[in-house]
């Protein structure tokens, strides 16, 4: 069991590393109250996408606007003609009166009638500012209204940005005393008239009729440490002041305005004009237009509307929040998200699917703010920018742990694979989609000669560190002139110039890559030779043709290789090769142009081909490569004794046929003189048992060799070329061993 979870949680390492450690971080950018800027205008846009509701039928509001003001010729407006008003208000019998106009001194004339009128209305409440700080201080109410208890605070919350998203249902002045807002005094009043009291939870939460007005703590919603004094609620706003009956201050002192229209309604009277200077901010200035303000009246106005609808209708009393716990598992959640669809996207078998990525993300962020615009207007106020910001951030973190990993992957490919490989499989959009196509490609394939006799007499572990220090060189060898390595084929080497990239020179670097490769072998045995380890010898085979180059396989395991008759020739070109030889074909040469020097050729019959091929034996290369193998005179040395073999040819790797018998009569470094009764075609392979002259049924170990052509010093003799040295051949023989001595010395 465990060790199956331990096997899941790999599975799903990235998301198990993304999600803690993202949600972490965006709970601690809130807690430091920093995404608040970002959070309140997602709300304000909200308040402006949301359906307009229906016009207000209990609330008047009597505007003082910019005309009025020109109109009047004086303002604050006299107490004889703001008694006026309220007569003429207090005529339509309305259920209250609320007064947003500061009156804490009196304006002459009609001061007295001004008071005897305060007296004489019990449903008038005029306004006083309670708290004060550097931009602005406490406003008295007026005497005669204070005395009578018909005052109430008319103070508005601004939030960081200047905006006003909370109401007030109390706050305490600077004796301690709790002095009711203005809004929720006037709505009391109205609910007077229905037999309904404000009361007091068990946990003091204010409740009308069943509805509870929830108090706002410092830490609800979007806040973090926010000024929370006093009982305040989340403004759940009406609208505008096109969402409530409005007459101006014109209208009704030249009785121009219906008498019913404010029958038991709250009648709000405060001004509207640009130059009184009562105007905030609030959600519905988030347009992009140029924003708008709204009057301090048309507040109080949502203010005793959210009130009354709450109560009466069954309207939300505010815009709920969830408490800490709950946005952080929300917050959790969507980073769970993220991950979860960045790190499946690994595994995605289509091609261009970053940009799905891309989309994706994009898909599941609009889905969240749709879904919490959903939630807004049945009344929840949840976060949006925390989770979206977990959302991308854990969408960032995973992508950028699967590029570290992709990267990791290059240079672990890279070992096994060329950079261009892998750039076109982890790159290219159709990197990894199966098929191919026809190109025109330079296959040189290389091979060690004599390394399986070599391996069957070494430790593994020496079998392995010969073919690392030669594949090893040959690699770098092979990078430099940009080829691009298909595979190793044990000890043998194919390789491609053309494919993923196509150059104009590829025939030209294969053979110019050859020749260094035949060069680089000078230190490779030097570097066996340290370490006790037999020489090597190695033969490449080049040949350009037409192919198909691609990804070849089945979805769950593909190649990228090249497939086509002309690998093949390639191969078979290679295995007519010696140590230290380099032959290509006509269509190389006569590709890579005259800059191909060689120093003779060949015609042969591979099997598989119809018709016979030249293939040419390379010297070197001039131009910008200048390239040359060292020249070799080989020295026979002709035996005094003729050492009796038994040889067999071979077909591919196997022996077949009969075994017929010879003798060596002449040897050199690399070479011998076989005479035979049997007739041996130039080229053919060679499998040697070598005999004592002593002891004619004892055998040396088995030798490998390759007819090259008739001797010139005796018709009935061939040479051949041995593909490895034995090693107990020269210490068991000492015709042998003198022979090899006198030319060293030469």
């Amino acid at each position: 069991m465990w060790k199956g979870l331990r096997k899941r949680i790999w599975q799903w390492r990235g998301v198990f590393i993304a999600v803690p450690s993202v949600t972490l971080v965006v709970l601690g950018i809130r807690s430091l109250g920093l995404l608040q800027a970002l959070e309140f205008p997602v709300l304000d846009q909200f308040f402006l996408l949301r359906p307009q509701e229906a016009i207000d039928p209990r609330i008047v509001i009597v505007e003082v606007n910019e005309a009025d003001v020109q109109k009047g010729g004086q303002w604050p407006i006299s107490d004889a003609k703001l008694a006026e008003l309220l007569t003429l208000i207090k005529r339509q019998q309305p259920a209250a009166i609320g007064l947003d106009l500061y009156r804490d001194l009196p304006v002459e004339p009609g001061h007295t009638v001004l008071n005897q009128l305060f007296a004489t209305t019990p449903n008038l409440v005029g306004v006083q500012k309670v708290s004060s700080n550097r931009d602005s201080s406490a406003v008295n109410p007026p005497p005669v209204l204070k005395q009578h208890n018909q005052v109430g605070a008319n103070d508005l919350v601004l939030d960081g940005d200047g905006k006003v998203r909370r109401g007030l249902i109390y706050l305490e002045d600077k004796d301690g005393e709790n002095v009711f807002s203005f809004g929720f005094t006037l709505a009391t009043l109205y609910l007077q008239r229905q037999n309904i009291q404000p009361e007091l939870t068990a946990d003091n939460q204010v409740k009308l009729r069943s509805t509870i007005f929830p108090a706002l703590n410092a830490n609800d919603g979007s806040y973090v440490q926010a000024q929370a004094e006093g009982y305040q609620i989340m403004l759940n706003y009406r609208g505008t002041i096109q969402h409530f009956q409005t007459v101006t201050l014109t209208d009704v002192l030249a009785h121009k305005v219906s008498p019913t229209v404010m029958r038991d309604r709250i009648v709000l009277i405060g001004a509207t004009a640009e130059s009184l200077k009562d105007l905030f901010y609030v959600p519905y200035s988030s347009n992009l237009a140029e924003p708008t303000r709204m009057a301090g009246v048309t507040i109080h106005a949502n203010l005793i509307s959210q009130i009354l609808s709450a109560t009466l209708d069954g309207r939300t009393p505010t815009l709920y929040t969830w408490r800490d716990g709950w946005e952080g598992a929300w917050v959790l959640v969507w980073a769970a998200i993220g991950a979860i669809v960045s790190w499946r996207q690994r595994y995605s078998n289509r091609s261009g699917s970053h940009p799905w990525h891309i989309v994706n993300i994009l898909l599941l962020a609009s889905g969240l703010i749709c879904g919490a615009y959903v939630v807004f207007l049945q009344g929840w106020w949840i976060p949006v920018v925390p989770p979206i910001l977990a959302l991308t951030g854990a969408s960032i973190v995973v992508t950028g742990y699967v590029a570290r990993s992709v990267a990791d992957m290059r240079r672990t490919f890279g070992r096994y694979l060329t950079d261009e490989v892998v750039a076109s499989l982890l790159e290219t959009p159709g990197g990894l989609t199966l098929g191919g196509e026809r190109r025109k490609v330079t296959i040189l394939i290389s091979d060690l000669r004599g390394f399986s006799a070599i391996s069957e007499r070494l430790p593994p572990e020496q079998v392995v560190t010969i073919l690392n220090l030669y594949l090893g060189t040959m690699s770098d060898t092979i990078t430099r002139y940009s080829g691009t390595i298909n595979e190793f084929i044990g000890d043998g080497i194919f390789v491609m110039f053309g494919a993923p990239i196509y150059r104009e020179d590829d025939s030209e670097r294969a053979v110019a890559c050859a020749i260094a490769m035949q060069s680089a072998m000078v230190e490779v045995n030097r570097q066996n030779q340290q370490l006790g380890l037999p020489a090597l010898e190695m033969g490449i085979g080049i040949h350009t043709g037409e192919v198909v180059v691609g990804n070849i396989g089945s979805q769950r395991r593909a190649k990228y290789t090249v497939i086509g008759n002309h690998v093949n020739l390639a191969a078979r070109i290679e295995s007519y090769t010696v140590g230290g030889q380099i032959l290509i074909s006509e269509d190389t040469l006569r590709d890579a142009g005259a800059i191909v020097n060689v120093k003779g050729q060949i015609q042969v019959e591979p099997k598989g081909i119809k018709d016979p091929i030249m293939l040419h034996d390379v010297s070197g290369i001039t131009g910008k490569h200048n390239l040359f193998l060292p020249e070799e005179k080989e020295e026979f040395v002709t035996l005094t004794v003729e050492i009796p073999v038994r040889y067999t040819v071979l077909e591919g790797k196997h022996a077949v046929g009969t075994m017929f018998e010879g003798t060596l009569v002449s040897l050199s470094d690399k070479s011998a003189e076989l005479r035979s009764s049997h007739f041996l075609t130039p080229l053919s392979n060679l499998k040697l048992n070598l005999l004592l002259p002593d002891q004619a049924s004892t055998e040396l170990d088995d030798l490998y060799a390759k007819v090259l052509d008739k001797a010139a010093s005796d018709q009935d003799c061939v040479v051949i070329r041995f593909t490895g040295m034995p090693v107990r051949f020269a210490a068991l023989a000492p015709e042998v061993l003198a022979a090899l001595d006198r030319l060293r010395q030469s």
